[in-house]
């Protein structure tokens, strides 16, 4: 998963990112309120891990600007000292799913940021075969196919197809597609991710005669989607 960590004490957020990058997630941390709606704004996350009382905004503050603004629902995690029954409440009401308090234990955390990400998984990663009509994706054997026409694609190519159709709706901003296809260590610039958007866009047949657009999003990255038509006859 691509975390965002908001979280002002510096080795609490040192130790919690070892934790999660051990785990082998995506960690980009914000030490104040503001930098992380900033962040919300301009990147995109599978789950924001909030502290509470952090400068500039709260983070509750922080998690209703989102629920407020995000048209797709973040997973939020709360982590914080506060822990009466009042706050708690107050967390999950204004949209948190779920809550922890300091200080934080490894195992329950990470067994929790698992438990988050079945209950919001898009797809089940038991399931080999998976389908998003006209689209099969195989995973077993990595092929991707059409109207049970075989699409002749790159490997990357392939995992990127996959990424779309796994988080179909959402906004994924271009560092995210980079980080998560190509890898946190890649030399390779979103450029490449805007090429490779336009071969897939062919090869793949993304149009609303298909049943799919995907559009490019200004300033921020790609959103592939069902069309109308798609919709009502699914």
């Amino acid at each position: 998963m691509r975390i965002a960590l908001l979280e002002d004490d510096h080795d609490q957020a040192k130790l919690v990112s070892l934790w999660l990058d051990e785990a082998g997630h995506q960690i980009i941390h914000f030490d104040s309120g503001r930098e992380a709606v900033k962040g919300v704004v301009k990147e995109s996350f599978d789950l924001l891990i909030l502290d509470w009382m952090v400068p500039d905004m709260s983070g509750l503050e922080v998690l209703k600007w989102v629920r407020e603004n995000v048209e797709w629902h973040i997973p939020v995690l709360f982590v914080t000292q506060r822990d009466t029954e009042e706050d708690v409440v107050s967390a999950l009401e204004s949209g948190a799913d779920d809550f922890m308090t300091k200080p934080v234990k490894r195992m329950e955390l990470l067994a929790r940021i698992n438990s988050i990400a079945r209950r919001v998984g898009t797809v089940d990663e038991a399931n080999t075969l998976v389908e998003f009509p006209p689209f099969v994706i195989d995973r077993a054997i990595r092929v991707v196919k059409s109207h049970d026409e075989e699409i002749e694609l790159t490997q990357k190519e392939y995992e990127l197809t996959l990424f779309l159709f796994r988080n179909a709706g959402r906004v994924l901003s271009r560092g995210h597609i980079l980080e998560t296809v190509w890898g946190r260590s890649s030399e390779v610039n979103t450029r490449t991710v805007d090429t490779h958007i336009s071969r897939l866009r062919r090869k793949l047949g993304i149009s609303p005669e298909n049943g799919w657009k995907l559009t490019s999003i200004y300033q921020h990255g790609y959103r592939l989607e069902r069309t109308q038509a798609t919709e009502q006859t699914h």
